[in-house]
């Protein structure tokens, strides 16, 4: 699935341009960082105010991460327990080891209800998994239900936004879209009106089109039940009026009890949307005779979580729920919006979690996206601490950049090999320090400033400047002083 032109934007690692090569256009559209700016400013302040109002919200969020970290420990046994309860009650589970295989499993069910059309919950999951243009380029026709996904959906567009997949976007250009596709000439930006244009554009697909894909906030273990939380109504729609209920989900959403659920629908809320509790809160568990769908199947994707899981340090981002904190916290993602990602998970989350999916083979430039403010790590209601997987990917891109090069004529690798010779040895490292102050005279304008540099320097004076090293260091400082002193 290669990208159809040079000028689109690209949300498959596997063909998505390095970072900074991707953020470059975004940095340069004041239009688009203005709306991402914007819409980040009111999530922060609600999710702020809501988040302040919680006496133990520290204490919720330590419940949280030891949900899901004890489900993660032992994850194998919870699956287990799921399918069984689940097809107890009257479901179907399938296992997908990766993409390829939960989709021809999707493909062979909806083939199966001899379905040419399918409505759709928002699903991160099957974005991942390049799903929709998968079906379509079989024959079947795929209709997105949750406003912000019309959107992109009718528009041509890319989400950059986990929680908010259309923040990039603007009324004015919402309008745009509907007018064109919908053909409603008259539309105004009104927000009313532009609501109403898509529950119109959606009511007969909820009525006539008998098969729905869904995905999974949690999958609980003890009732073999399946949570999605919303904030529309168009999920309860596709839960309750379809035939045939496909639900797509990571094994790493499960969750041991129904009663742990309590604590993960509090921090989701606050954390994602910013608010109390999610307007839309829809459980079900397998079939009941003659209420909501009579055919009920969930597809268990691995697609790389195992691997991620064997690890114990980088296990943790296998924690997430998709809250999109991190990514509102984050002071590059502001600047640069979720595209220059080319992931369906962009911000801190998706540069741990893609480059891991994708087995270190692509998005290698993702865990440099980030300044390590910790902000990400703070706001994130299961504490994954994103900080130090972030600084563990780094080493591992490092590692294979220096076994591709070469360790010998790695330049990298040797400036490092050379900076532990000076830095190990007291005498070598002050006359290293002697001797870059006389090379950074050559460069040092009479302002003080170092402008320019030359080889690697260059990379750092391509976009800021470099004050000039002092005739004096704070050994040399001290040590005069003392002598003064006697």
């Amino acid at each position: 699935m290669n990208p159809a032109s040079p000028d689109r934007v690209v949300l498959d690692p596997r063909f998505a341009p390095p970072f900074p090569q991707a953020a470059l256009p975004v940095l340069r559209n004041p239009q688009l960082r203005k709306n991402v700016a914007h819409a980040i400013d009111v999530i922060q302040a609600k999710r702020g105010k809501l988040v302040a109002e919680k006496t133990d919200w520290q204490a919720l969020r330590a419940a949280a991460s030891a949900i899901r970290s004890h489900a993660l420990e032992d994850l194998g046994t919870y699956l287990e327990q799921f399918e069984e309860r689940c097809t107890a009650a009257g479901g179907v589970v399938h296992w997908a080891a990766d993409a390829d295989e939960a989709r021809v499993i999707i493909l062979d069910l909806l083939r199966q209800e001899n379905a040419k059309e399918v409505i759709k919950i928002k699903n991160m999951t099957s974005a991942e998994i390049q799903l929709n243009p998968f079906l379509e380029a079989n024959g079947i026709n795929v209709f997105e239900t949750d406003l912000a996904e019309i959107i992109l959906q009718l528009g041509d567009e890319e989400p950059s936004h986990i929680v908010v997949p259309a923040l990039h976007v603007n009324r004015s250009q919402v309008r745009e879209i509907f007018a064109r596709r919908m053909g409603l000439e008259h539309l105004s930006d009104d927000p009313k009106e532009l609501t109403n244009a898509a529950r119109t554009y959606l009511r007969q697909k909820f009525l006539n089109i008998p098969t729905a894909i869904g995905g999974a906030n949690s999958l609980i273990a003890e009732t073999g039940s399946v949570a999605v939380v919303e904030s529309e109504g168009n999920g309860r729609m596709c839960l309750t009026l379809p035939h045939t209920l496909i639900t797509l989900a990571g094994i790493e959403k499960v969750i041991p009890r129904f009663r742990d659920l309590e604590v993960m629908l509090q921090v989701l809320a606050r954390s994602a949307t910013g608010e109390r509790m999610n307007p839309y809160t829809s459980l079900w568990t397998g079939v009941t005779p003659g209420d909501g769908p009579q055919r009920f199947h969930v597809v268990l994707l691995d697609n790389g979580r195992s691997s991620i899981l064997a690890k114990p340090k980088e296990r943790q981002t296998l924690k997430c729920i998709r809250c999109a904190a991190c990514m509102n916290a984050c002071p590059v993602y502001r600047q640069t919006g979720g595209h220059a990602y080319g992931s369906v998970y962009p911000g801190p989350i998706g540069a741990i979690l893609t480059p891991q999916l994708m087995k270190m083979e692509h998005a290698q430039s993702l865990p440099f996206a980030s300044s390590l403010c910790g902000a990400c790590y703070e706001v994130c209601p299961v504490k994954i601490n994103i900080p130090e997987v972030l600084l563990e990917l780094r080493a591992q891109v490092v590692n294979q950049e220096r076994k591709l090069a070469g360790r010998i004529f790695d330049p990298m690798y040797m400036g490092l090999r050379v900076a532990n010779f000076l830095f190990s040895n007291a005498g070598r490292f002050h006359l290293a320090q002697r001797l870059g102050r006389i090379g950074a005279r050559l460069f040092t304008r009479k302002d003080g400033w170092m402008h320019s540099l030359p080889s690697v320097g260059g990379k750092w004076t391509q976009t800021r400047d470099l004050r000039g090293l002092p005739s004096q260091n704070f050994h040399e400082w001290w040590a005069a002083r003392d002598k003064g002193a006697k």
